[in-house]
């Protein structure tokens, strides 16, 4: 008999343990042995801990080296960074995941869009590198800047450092290569704004064209980044794996998720050399805790992809194959996945866990 996956299980807050609750029941279902260890994080923990991850939590994943995650609400204004960024720094997940499917029954004015978004996750203008106007390190900046370019910028900016490494490059672009290769991709396309960021992004685009002849049997291209906005409006179905700075990739994949019928629906995984953390996109969405009213398939398609990163490839296809059922019949779904957000007949969260069971059973 085999032997039960140990999975970090993380509530989150808000709407999180609504989503995650419905998700672990879809997961159980699957006949997958599972061994939760359920550690608090969010905004309940930030009053009681002054943190919203506790260390707890990272040990936890350190040791189970697999998460699934609800959504936790950043705190505005209380000087906390983010769980999802504290998560990725701390465990160096290096490669933000994030899948863009159409299915039968998804509100798009698109079909057949089969999108992987990989976008880096560590660098980039999103590494948090920046400089306050008026104290004595951005003065120091503005006058080296001066020096060295002989460009004089006003002393009333702020200031903040875009970077990108070749190390970070090829390992993410690696990582998009070989996702490729063991997903029967047939394609990998660059995406850049190498054209006026010659340095930066012209350092990413080369690093990324080298490590691209090690795949001879993978097809690359690249697009500039803006273009790559218009072709994915306009003609998404030639695109099959993106891969993109930090920036850039957190922009087309929101990109991505609104061409396939919303955030309600797109999964997302944070992964690195050694842990791997799945999530849904979305936020917390606090107003509507304990409301039994959100979508919980974002997190329900996270979790397929975490049965993939498992090996557990059987589970995955058939829980995939329950969640296109309820989108294709759309009678079990919730407000949003519905023609009007106000129609009467929309189901609960824990409705669409019910229904997703029931279509697992029968296959």
């Amino acid at each position: 008999m085999p032997m039960p996956h140990t999975v970090t299980l993380i509530p989150g807050d808000g709407t999180g343990p609504e989503i995650t609750t419905a998700t672990r029941r879809v997961l159980e279902a699957t006949g997958i042995e599972f061994e939760w260890d359920v550690r608090q994080a969010g905004s309940e923990m930030l009053e009681k801990q002054g943190t919203v991850l506790p260390d707890d939590v990272l040990e936890s994943i350190k040791r189970t080296k697999v998460g699934l995650k609800g959504p936790i609400t950043t705190p505005v204004g209380r000087g906390q960074r983010s769980a999802n960024v504290t998560l990725r720094k701390k465990l160096d997940l290096y490669a933000n995941l994030r899948p863009a499917k159409t299915y039968p029954g998804l509100r798009s004015r698109y079909e057949n869009i089969d999108l992987v978004i990989v976008r880096e996750n560590t660098e980039d203008l999103y590494a948090g590198i920046e400089f306050q106007r008026g104290t004595s390190h951005q003065e120091e900046l503005l006058e080296l800047i001066e020096r060295t370019t002989g460009q004089k910028l006003d002393p009333h900016s702020a200031l903040s450092i875009k970077y990108i490494s070749v190390l970070a490059t090829r390992r993410i672009v690696r990582f998009a290569f070989d996702y490729a290769r063991a997903n029967d991709r047939r394609k990998v396309t660059i995406v850049h704004k190498a054209n006026i960021m010659r340095l930066s992004d012209g350092l990413f685009l080369a690093t990324a064209h080298e490590v691209a002849k090690e795949y001879p049997d993978i097809q690359h291209e690249d697009r500039i980044v803006d273009n790559m906005c218009m072709q994915l409006v306009q003609k998404p179905e030639m695109y099959d794996v993106l891969v993109l700075p930090n920036l850039y990739g957190d922009i087309i994949s929101d990109l991505s998720a609104g061409l396939i019928g919303g955030l309600g629906v797109a999964p997302g995984a944070n992964i690195g050399s050694q842990y791997a953390v799945f999530e849904p996109v979305h936020g917390s969405a606090p107003k509507y805790a304990g409301q039994n009213k959100v979508n919980p398939m974002a997190m329900m398609f996270s979790g397929v992809m975490m049965l993939r990163h498992l090996g557990e490839k059987e589970a995955a296809v058939r829980l995939e194959k329950a969640l296109m059922q309820v989108i294709a019949e759309g009678k079990y779904v919730t407000y949003d996945l519905k023609p009007r957000p106000d129609d009467p007949t929309a189901v609960g969260t824990s409705q669409v866990a019910d229904a997703v069971i029931e279509r697992l059973r029968r296959l």
